[in-house]
């Protein structure tokens, strides 16, 4: 039997930011992935872009230090690195659609073994649908990775063999990073980089209903620390 215990949202956006390379240019988006502001490694100089026309941005502001006038596209206060700057809206999608981001990571709802992302929709009646710049920074992106929790509050996996739910885009993704593991998107399938410590592969695999290919190289045990 599986004893594991799952990442917390800050281990996690931890677990992501270890692996954006120096010098990247990235967007985060809105919800979980801005966390992953506040852990690129020091020393390690990364451009983040948000798509409302700033580039540039730091970690989150301290506590009664926000500015309401600098935000990002999901309404958050941010800050601004020497030499960050703003441009207008059109500009800012350019770079999306233009391939001059490195990584795009983004939320998600569904993500397929094969990679087709569904993040803006689930279809639900009385719900607002809110695609953004999401469909853009999916396609646009060199990279795109998916930060989320792997079930969902009534246990069942996000990751799935064809999503059920609206299509943000397809074949786009390249990683998904989850609180139990995180996961390579092939055309082959899934491919296990790491998981959490105590979680066995077999477990892993039950709780997708999905074949997890293990990495030709020995798979990481994630830490808490």
């Amino acid at each position: 039997m599986s004893n594991f215990t799952r990442l917390t949202k800050e281990h996690l956006a931890r677990r992501v930011a270890l692996d954006i390379h120096d010098g990247a240019t990235v967007n985060l988006g809105i919800g979980m992935p801005t966390l992953v502001a506040n852990h690129i490694p020091e020393g390690r100089e990364v451009v983040l872009h948000s798509e409302n026309g700033i580039l540039g941005m730091g970690p989150a502001p301290v506590s009664g230090d926000e500015d309401f006038d600098l935000i990002n596209a999901g309404k958050q206060p941010v800050t601004l690195l020497a030499g960050g700057c703003f441009f207008h809206h059109a500009d800012s999608f350019a770079m999306m659609r233009g391939g001059h981001l490195d990584i795009c990571v983004l939320g998600a709802f569904q993500v397929s073994e094969k990679g087709d992302l569904a993040n803006w929709h689930t279809g639900e009646q009385g719900s607002i649908p809110a695609v953004g710049g999401a469909m853009d920074l999916a396609i646009g992106a060199k990279q795109t990775w998916v930060m989320m929790d792997l079930l969902t509050k009534s246990g069942q996996s996000k990751v799935v063999d064809q999503c059920t739910y609206p299509l943000t885009g397809i074949a786009c993704v390249k990683r998904i990073y989850t609180d139990l593991c995180t996961l390579e998107c092939t055309s082959q399938g899934l491919v296990l980089v790491d998981k959490v410590d105590g979680l066995s592969h077999e477990a892993l695999e039950q709780m997708l209903g999905l074949h997890v290919a293990l990495a030709t190289t020995v798979t990481a045990e994630v830490q808490h620390a």
